[in-house]
């Protein structure tokens, strides 16, 4: 049982608090309801870029690291398709301090032309870091496109489609990203650590509260556009061995077949125990040499990804490999699908895995701060899990074996 207490500040601000006495840190999280789905196609990664500008100077700290860490902290930050999440954690006698920096840069950033520079050319390396020059960097984007309508703001991943997007970046659409996304009536306040309830609240009020409310306007859902036939695409790229990917499309965040999704992904993929590892990696006819499955863990609608890296580069190799993934998904929903002690062993690593990550301060902060954004009560997440049934699983098995999917045959570049 994790204990907390809630409120919200006039100016529209949701805090949580955990207070834990047993350690002598703290951590302050602050989640903003923002991410790469805010973007337009014309101009991708600038959610991602905006996270490295919000270290850039604010207002009164022109060097949020050196302020902090002058404090005994250290901070860090990142992006996904949906929030942008600010993370700090520091002696518990100075949380003060993080409390201060987080509202002196959530109430006005520096807007600094020179910091615009710096943090564009670091983006656009780090692109060329994870996307051009690491193995299967251009896999995401690929089944992106794959997957979704042109229009729809999960075609691209996070860190955008393209440099040159980050180039055209101007200081009028830095303003204009902050004053549109970055409020306290669009973000979520934790902290967790040895700082009493009454002590976090008044500092909370005092830094947080005279922080104008900017009234941002609800998101649109937008239809994701899934293929209504099964596509496939072939890239030859920076690829050590041959892989195929599926994805595969999924519910989204919050209804029970998102959690059940999640659990298929553990039968599948988790541990040497899996199908996956046992059926096709060690009994396999060596044809695949690992297989994983996950899910995109997405507010609207996502998909389960499964890949596979084989050790033949043909066509049809690929196409036998994306076939017996699919064999394994399929028999969860038939061949008596999944067993007790399947089922079992799951819900235990979903508890240990819970549990494990709220060990610390700063995993509790992130934790409780999701939870709040999504207006949940974090001591009801195993319980959520545990009522999945065996035939809660077969039923989505079935359901994602069946519908269009989009398929990308990944092989070394040709020479």
């Amino acid at each position: 049982m994790i204990e907390y207490r809630t409120y919200t500040l006039p100016n529209g601000l949701r805090v949580v608090h955990n207070y834990d006495p047993a350690t002598v840190m703290a951590a302050v999280d602050v989640l903003y309801n923002t991410g790469a789905r805010d973007e337009s196609r014309s101009l991708t990664g600038i959610a991602h870029l905006f996270e490295h500008l919000m270290f850039g100077g604010s207002r009164n700290v022109p060097d949020f690291d050196k302020v902090l860490q002058n404090a005994g902290g250290q901070s860090n930050a990142w992006t996904s398709n949906d929030f942008t999440n600010f993370y700090d954690v520091l002696p518990a006698a100075n949380v003060a301090t993080a409390l201060y920096l987080e509202s002196d840069r959530m109430e006005a950033l520096g807007f600094n032309h020179e910091a615009l520079e710096v943090q564009r050319s670091v983006v656009t390396e780090e692109f060329k870091q994870q996307c051009l020059n690491r193995p299967y960097g251009l896999l995401m984007h690929t089944l992106r496109e794959a997957l979704y309508a042109p229009g729809h703001p999960y075609s691209w991943p996070v860190i955008g489609l393209a440099p040159e997007h980050i180039a055209r970046v101007t200081d009028d659409d830095v303003r204009a990203w902050f004053y549109g996304h970055y409020a306290p009536d669009n973000a979520v306040l934790a902290i967790s650590g040895n700082v009493p309830y009454g002590e976090g609240r008044g500092m909370v009020e005092r830094w947080f509260g005279d922080i104008p409310r900017r009234d941002i306007p609800a998101r649109k859902n937008v239809d994701p556009g899934f293929p209504a036939e099964s596509v496939s695409v072939e890239l030859f790229g920076n690829a050590p061995m041959p892989m195929v990917a599926l994805a595969i499309p999924m519910d989204s965040y919050g209804t029970k077949n998102y959690r059940v999704a999640d659990c298929i992904t553990d039968i599948l993929s988790a541990g040497q125990t899996s199908r996956f590892y046992r059926n096709l990696v060690l009994g396999g006819n060596g044809l695949i040499v690992d297989a994983d499955a996950s899910i995109t863990g997405s507010e609207s609608p996502g998909f389960v990804m499964m890949t596979a890296r084989v050790s033949q580069g043909t066509r049809e190799a690929l196409e036998e490999a994306a076939a017996a993934m699919l064999g394994q998904l399929e028999a969860l929903a038939t061949d008596g699908g999944v067993t007790p002690h399947e089922l079992e062993r799951t819900m235990n690593r979903f508890e240990s895995t819970f549990a494990l990550s709220n060990l610390d301060a700063l995993s509790k902060a992130q934790n409780l701060a999701m939870c709040v954004m999504h207006g949940e009560d974090i001591n009801s997440t195993v319980e959520l899990q545990r009522q999945i049934t065996r035939g809660d699983i077969a039923a989505e098995a079935a359901r994602l074996a069946s519908v269009p999917r989009a398929t990308v045959f990944y092989r070394p570049k040709q020479s």
